[in-house]
Order: structure tokens, then C-alpha cells, then sequence
């Protein structure tokens, strides 16, 4: 019986260059090797059984390949789609699924508090949509449309009815205006605010440094040795930070802030000097502005709406301070929390850039819009303006 010949095989210059990248490549999955090299064996015009040895294959696998190249080209040495097993769920079945994962567990007598996979399958077992279903199995579901039951973000309602005045007027201050004027370079944004509660907390076993293949390491136990509050006051424009530590939060230590910043040039002798405060307890409401402008004629106390001190940008700053300072919190005591404060500060502003703030009240006014397309109408009644944080 005569034995059947080789199919030729012939190559451009372009499939010659990707046959080699993967014949070759260190990162080319085992099976795509064996096949490029295979059709590159075979330009050379040797026989089936000499390739399956040097590819160490059977000779069928060279017969295989090079037949299917011969025939397809390049998009033939893919794995050809397969039926394979017969789908164990229904469509219908699916969409119930994630139909439950969409309702919270409350609403269906269900006590945990949120979906967590293995309740899922628990409890469409349970209902009868389907015989067993595992858990790897309904979170491949889930993961098809992003479901997510397990986690959750939290959202608040503003309060504040001059919630869109009240944010006008910080992100115009931010842009170097107020009330549509152009500030002067004698007038300045000063972003204020207090850190409360930071704490000394003196480890039981000294911290260890990084390794090779070793984070640091604290220890979990530690002496209390007690805490103070953090206050500080950005210059928004200049990037400098000027702060300072008391031993708790109010009205003094806050006008203690103002007299640090205000008895120094330039604010000493400025036209204005804006503080953008949210509504604490320090410095909420029309005392505080009556105080302060008694006390510096030229300080403009402007508050952010109730619930939106995410406006004020020393917030930015003391996220800072957290990851860099605070955390993982290791001091020996309060004199170390006031002394590596200071020394930070001085380390920020040798090289402070201003915040590359974007949100403008342009993009305030298509948010409010958003939201207030999505508010419910007896919602909207008790407040006109809602915020998702």
C-alpha cells in the first residue's frame, strides 16, 4: 500500500517571523511550540517521521498539524472550538441566581446581613431552583455581570439646602475666585482642620525593619501613651502647611491655628485671607465668623456644606500625614508624636506642591443633576441636594 506524501507547505515572510517568536519564545504555552515548530521542521522539506522525532511527537501529531496548516495557515494551529459537556444549569436557572443576589438577604427572611456565595447556593438549593449548585459555581455566575453582594459602599443625604452655594463658593475660592472677582495676589485660601485623638502607642517588642521578602513587622500589643489633636492650616496656592499640637480640640487651641498663621507675613498684612473650615464644633456657624474677623479683620471664614468636608483640602493632607507619620503608630510617647509632626512639616514644604484639585463647579453641577435625576421625590422634599460618598 503506498504511503501517502507530505503536504508542502510554503511561507511568508510575515508567518515565517511569528512561527519563530513562538517556537521559540520563552513564553509560548508548551502545546503552541510543539506545533510551530512542527510547520517550520516541515518548510525544510523533511519527512513526517523525521519531524516527530526531533519534536519528540508521533508521527500522526506531524501529520496532523502540518495537514491543518497546509489547509488553514496560521489560525489552524489553534485549538478548534470544542461542544464540549452538555450545560448542567439553564439559562432560567442563571438568571434566578442573580436575580437573589440582587435582593438584600432581609427581604427574603434570610438573617445574614449581606450574600455571601456559599448562602447563595445554600439558599437556592433551599428554594428549589436547582438540585446542588456549589459556590465557585454561582460566584462564575456573579462574576459575569460584576455582582458583588458581599461588599458594600455607603451613601448619605446632604441636609444642607445651600449645599450648591456652599461648594460654589470653596471651588471658586480654589480657582482664585470669590463672588465671580479675580482674587489679588495679597489675597489668600488657607485650608483648615483639626486631626483629633492621635495616639502614642508604645509597642510591647520593638518594630522590625523590612527584609528580603519580609514586610515590617509590629508588634500587636502596646502601652498607651496617650494622644493629642493635630491641627493644621494649608495655604492652598503656596503649599505650605503650618501646624501645630494641643491636647484636645475646641475653640481656643483652633484660635491658637489662626494666631500662628495670621501674625506672619504675608498674612499679616494681606487684603483677605480665606479660611475654608467645615462645621465642627471649633468653628461652626456665625460666631465663629464674628469671632475670627474681630480678632483679623482681613480673615473671611468660609464654611463647606454640612457633610462635605471631603471639600476642604487639608483632608488631603492629613491622609497624608496618616500614611506617612502616624502609621503604624510606634512612639514612645507624646513628645515623639509632636517632634516627628514637626519634622514632617518641615520635609513637606521644602518640596509641596499645590493639589491638582479638578472638580470645578462645572463638574459639581452635572453630579447634583445626576444625583437629583436618581432621588426619590419624598427624599427630594426633605433636602434638594443629595451626595453619594
Amino acid at each position: 500500500m503506498p504511503v501517502p506524501a507530505a503536504r508542502p507547505i510554503a511561507l511568508t515572510a510575515a508567518e515565517r517571523q511569528r512561527l519563530k517568536k513562538a517556537a521559540y519564545g520563552h513564553k509560548t504555552p508548551h502545546q503552541a511550540r510543539v506545533r510551530s515548530q512542527i510547520v517550520l521542521l516541515a518548510t525544510r522539506g523533511r519527512s513526517n517521521a523525521r519531524i516527530a522525532v526531533e519534536v519528540g511527537v508521533h508521527v500522526d501529531t506531524v501529520r496532523t498539524w502540518r495537514g491543518r496548516f497546509a489547509d488553514g495557515g496560521l489560525p489552524a494551529l489553534a485549538d478548534r472550538r470544542r461542544s464540549g459537556r452538555p450545560a448542567r444549569f439553564t439559562p432560567v436557572q442563571v438568571a434566578e441566581a442573580k436575580a437573589l443576589a440582587c435582593q438584600l438577604p432581609a427581604e427574603t427572611g434570610v438573617p445574614p446581613a449581606r450574600w455571601s456565595c456559599p448562602d447563595l447556593a445554600a439558599e437556592l438549593t433551599a428554594r428549589g431552583v436547582t438540585d446542588s449548585v456549589s459556590a465557585s459555581t454561582v460566584r462564575r455566575w456573579l462574576r459575569q455581570d460584576a455582582l458583588k453582594p458581599w461588599q458594600y459602599r455607603s451613601w448619605i443625604f446632604i441636609r444642607d439646602p445651600a449645599f450648591r452655594t456652599k461648594a460654589q463658593r470653596v471651588l471658586d475660592l480654589y480657582a482664585r475666585t470669590f463672588d465671580e472677582v479675580a482674587l489679588g495676589a495679597d489675597e489668600y485660601v488657607i485650608s483648615s482642620d483639626e486631626k483629633t485623638s492621635v495616639q502614642a502607642r508604645c509597642r510591647c517588642h520593638p518594630t522590625l525593619a523590612p527584609g528580603q521578602a519580609r514586610a515590617m513587622r509590629v508588634n500587636h500589643e502596646y502601652g498607651r501613651g496617650g494622644a493629642l489633636a493635630y491641627l493644621a492650616a494649608y495655604d492652598v496656592h503656596q503649599a505650605e502647611v503650618f501646624g501645630r499640637c494641643e491636647a484636645a480640640t475646641g475653640i481656643v487651641p483652633f484660635m491658637n491655628l489662626v494666631e500662628q498663621v495670621m501674625t506672619r507675613e504675608p498674612y499679616a498684612s494681606a487684603k483677605r485671607v480665606f479660611w475654608v473650615v467645615d462645621n465642627g464644633s471649633s468653628h461652626r456657624g456665625q460666631r465663629s465668623i464674628n469671632r475670627l474677623a474681630a480678632r483679623f479683620p482681613n480673615a473671611v471664614l468660609v464654611h463647606t456644606p454640612v457633610h462635605a468636608s471631603r471639600l476642604n483640602q487639608i483632608e488631603i493632607f492629613f491622609s497624608i500625614v496618616q500614611r506617612k507619620v502616624v502609621a503604624p503608630n510606634d512612639f514612645t510617647d507624646l513628645h515623639e508624636v509632636r517632634d516627628r509632626l514637626r519634622k514632617f512639616e518641615d520635609r513637606y514644604n521644602a518640596t509641596a506642591q499645590p493639589f491638582q484639585w479638578k472638580f470645578t463647579t462645572s463638574d459639581l453641577d452635572d453630579l447634583l443633576a445626576r444625583l437629583d435625576r436618581h432621588t426619590p421625590t419624598d427624599r427630594h422634599q426633605e433636602s434638594s441636594v443629595a451626595l453619594a460618598a
